[in-house]
């Protein structure tokens, strides 16, 4: 199942009253749940959570090292993606990134592009500091509220 129909079926449940959408076609499986309001009894993720058979699993992060006396607390802020789409990070093909590990950037200055429904979404630093990590690759599907970066 390609992208975009992806695309398009997790905007039809978004869209609709349908809480769960289960599609079985000859190259697999998919199962969209729609999740409750912020109201609901459960706290639950601000994105409907997608699930495409079959699945990679994701991979570990590392354990925060413990603060020390001698060492500083450094607290990472997780930018997230605010939309479903596809991430680049650079504004042209083949071009340079935006932003690479260890540049610093200020609130409001562009880090990334996701491409959704053919549209060219600039996304924003949400907060100033150093880029520690990059948690995506260039061409690589993301969805909304998951991390794209790590700043300190």
């Amino acid at each position: 199942m390609d992208l975009r129909k992806l695309k398009t079926l997790i905007d039809l449940v978004s869209d609709s009253n349908i809480s769960e959408l289960e599609i079985t076609e000859a190259d697999g499986k998919v199962r969209i749940v729609k999740s409750e309001p912020a109201a609901a009894v459960a706290p639950t993720a601000a994105a409907a959570p997608v699930t495409v058979a079959p699945v990679p699993a994701p991979m570990p992060q590392a354990a925060p090292t413990p603060a020390t006396p001698e060492q500083p607390e450094v607290t990472v802020h997780a930018v997230k993606s605010p939309m479903v789409g596809t991430f680049y990070r650079s504004s042209s093909p083949g071009g340079k990134p935006i932003v690479e590990v260890g540049a610093t950037v200020k609130e409001g200055e562009p880090i990334c592009i996701i491409e959704a429904m053919k549209i060219m979404n600039e996304i924003e630093a949400d907060k100033s500091g150093t880029v520690t990590r990059i948690l995506c690759e260039n061409g690589q599907p993301v969805e909304f509220g998951q991390p794209l970066f790590h700043i300190e």
